[in-house]
């Protein structure tokens, strides 16, 4: 095996024994226990791919405002993108000498089955969207950058709904179901140690694989549809480069280039905070 480059763009809601918006956001107790317990979920993946013979990582903070992790207490061998102005958004460290991207501590979509703390992207603004015509969650359409930098999505981890989202995506994607989501504000988890171990198991062999695994199951042209909850959301998205109004309620990005679709729908999710009518 040659040099092995890891990208890991981790969220916070899919780690096992996050059920709550209290432990996925700052300040108090339950914060700090949110983000110690994703701290380990990252750790271990970090682990598991040296395990795997990966000689270079990067890790991006994907959540909230994208500064969740105590730097110093990240393991030692990752470089950390942190901070919440970011091209692109959730990939951002992303590039064509990555051979293996894995997404960790990801959650289901908000128009899908019961998953804990589900959302896409913006909750306050998207209420569905859909790639190529499947149901698609951050996992598919963060995909699109993983395709356009030609390198497969490796490893996906979060509850039962976030893993059953990904398969039209990466089914061949390493996959680590560490709790099972009851409603969306409930979940049977694993012991955080269990969770952390199957984890690291889990990235040593996508790292292993990742010469094996195909990209991303994503046709090009690329075309994502997205449903916002106003008319004014949907006007406001469409001044948008590349994005085409289609209904009252939607928009449209589509392209040859899923880099090119991917920048345009973060547009989307930036210029649209100003409609959210808050």
């Amino acid at each position: 095996m040659g040099s092995v480059k890891v990208f890991i763009s981790f969220d916070m809601e899919g780690v096992a024994g996050i059920v709550d918006w209290a432990q996925c956001r700052a300040p108090g107790q339950p914060y700090e226990e949110g983000r110690r317990l994703l701290l380990g979920e990252v750790n271990a993946a970090i682990d598991g791919a040296l395990a795997g013979g990966a000689d270079e990582i990067v890790c991006n903070d994907s959540h909230g405002l994208m500064s969740n992790l105590d730097p110093e207490a990240l393991h030692g061998r990752a470089a950390y993108v942190a901070g919440r102005h970011k091209p692109m958004y959730m990939m951002e460290g992303m590039d064509d000498t990555v051979d293996a991207v894995f997404m960790v501590g990801y959650h289901g979509s908000i128009s899908g089955e019961s998953s804990v703390l589900s959302h896409t992207y913006n909750p306050a603004v998207i209420s569905h969207a859909e790639l190529n015509g499947v149901r698609a969650g951050e996992s598919g359409i963060n995909a699109l950058v993983a395709l356009g930098c030609r390198a497969p999505v490796a490893l996906l981890t979060g509850d039962q709904q976030t893993v059953t989202e990904g398969d039209p995506f990466f089914k061949d994607a390493e996959r680590v179901v560490v709790k099972q989501s009851i409603t969306r504000f409930a979940a049977s988890s694993m012991h955080p140690e269990a969770a952390r171990a199957r984890i690291e198991a889990a990235a040593a062999a996508a790292v292993r694989r990742a010469a094996e695994i195909p990209l991303p199951g994503i046709e090009l042209p690329a075309r994502l549809d997205v449903h916002v909850l106003t008319a004014d959301m949907a006007e406001v998205a469409a001044w948008v480069k590349g994005v085409e109004r289609t209904g009252i309620r939607t928009v449209r990005v589509a392209g040859d280039d899923p880099l090119a679709v991917f920048r345009s729908f973060v547009g989307i999710t930036y210029i649209t905070r100003v409609a959210e009518g808050r």
